[in-house]
């Protein structure tokens, strides 16, 4: 058995609870109260490591939904095949589950390969998951099924498509339908999320394979998880609030080259009357972030990165002056509610011991905790992967 306390610091769990302790037992919060006495603990554990908070906010350790944890890319040549994304990333982006993709490249990356990159990245210290899929239709499959994907691979919690987009295999609506249809019944029968994880590209057919499911099955609107919804073309974020006003989920990712984007399209969604409950935010990290022409032709390349989520986290406080609360349900609450991470997301006693705890003036992360084992300590690193240099 092991035992962590964290002292005397102000609790969001998302919502403020005043300055609270907190008693971690193995990988669980046991106990949460104003003042737990040391003294009344020897019993449990001689060794107990104790952190003191109190100049630091305690919230949820952020859920990334979109991450090419086993590198992507390809756009251009193999020369831009990105790397698979170290372990100490996510422990400095304070990450402490991460839900693994494919993109565009699904033939010379496997779905094998990513789910092994998920198990890795357990061992060393997060929680993960994948979706079955990549972009093209018929979806890449680890068991030749989407439905025994889901079902019998305890990581595969969903299925990943893309849709709008030039790269992508331009699925028929009877194709789309079959793809949804097989993830909703997976995930029923597996008591999985079996969301559809859907890559939005910028084609003009923008949301109009969704509307059709929607309006056309019995398949509720909250199997969907599109993302890059957030677009500057007017006519599709239309859509977008349309979807939001119909009960889905709105997926931003966070692009560090346009740093006010998503705070910025998150705050028109408000504005339209989408709960913040509704509005999640993913990176796309070691995600290619190719440049192309009007021609579509490729003129350049850049990557996404994890560290991105908390940067982001701190502009939306910062300078866009959303509560700590509404920052928490952007990047952990919201997340694991419809992927149905039943353990994630909150701080409550039971849950996965998953903490950050964050310097009150400047939000920077001081520490780190996932499933009770302290990955960073004063803002340095003290778990790495594998092979990581220390």
């Amino acid at each position: 058995m092991s035992s962590l306390l964290i002292k005397n610091g102000d609790v969001y769990i998302p919502e403020y609870q005043e300055k609270k302790d907190i008693l971690v037992i193995n990988d669980k919060i046991f106990f949460i109260d104003q003042n737990i006495l040391t003294s009344a603990l020897n019993g449990i554990d001689k060794n107990m490591k104790i952190i003191d908070a109190r100049k630091c906010i305690i919230v949820p350790g952020h859920i990334d939904q979109h991450v090419h944890i086993n590198g992507a890319g390809g756009e251009g040549g193999p020369q831009y095949r990105t790397p698979p994304v170290p372990f100490s990333e996510f422990v400095k982006a304070g990450i402490t589950s991460v839900i693994g993709v494919l993109g565009t490249d699904g033939f010379a990356r496997s779905l094998k390969a990513l789910l092994m990159k998920a198990r890795a990245l357990e061992q060393e210290g997060i929680s993960t998951w994948i979706y079955t899929g990549a972009y093209s239709c018929p979806s890449p499959t680890i068991t030749e099924s989407i439905l025994s994907d889901i079902i019998l691979i305890d990581k595969v919690i969903g299925l990943k498509i893309a849709l709008s987009d030039h790269r992508a295999s331009h699925p028929t609506l009877d194709e789309f339908r079959r793809a949804t249809s097989d993830a909703r019944a997976a995930g029923v029968l597996a008591g999985k999320a079996g969301v559809v994880h859907i890559h939005m590209g910028s084609e003009k057919s923008g949301l109009s394979h969704l509307f059709d499911v929607i309006k056309n099955t019995e398949i509720p609107i909250e199997q969907f998880a599109p993302t890059h919804l957030n677009k500057k073309d007017e006519a599709f974020f239309q859509q977008v609030v349309t979807f939001g006003k119909m009960g889905g989920y709105i997926d931003f990712t966070i692009d560090s080259s346009d740093e006010d984007q998503s705070s910025k399209a998150i705050k028109r969604l408000l504005k339209n009357g989408i709960p913040i409950e509704k509005i999640t935010l993913s990176t796309d990290g070691n995600g290619s972030l190719p440049k192309f022409n009007d021609k579509k032709e490729f003129v350049g390349m850049r990557i996404a990165s994890v560290l991105s989520l908390h940067q982001e986290f701190i502009n939306l406080v910062k300078e866009e002056k959303f509560s700590i609360k509404e920052a928490v349900c952007l990047t952990s609450t919201n997340i694991a509610k419809h992927l149905k991470l039943t353990e994630k997301g909150e701080i409550t006693i039971g849950k996965d011991a998953d903490i950050l705890a964050l310097d009150k003036e400047s939000l920077k992360i001081k520490h780190v905790i996932a499933r009770g084992k302290i990955l960073m300590e004063d803002e340095e690193v003290i778990k790495f992967g594998t092979f990581e240099k220390k």
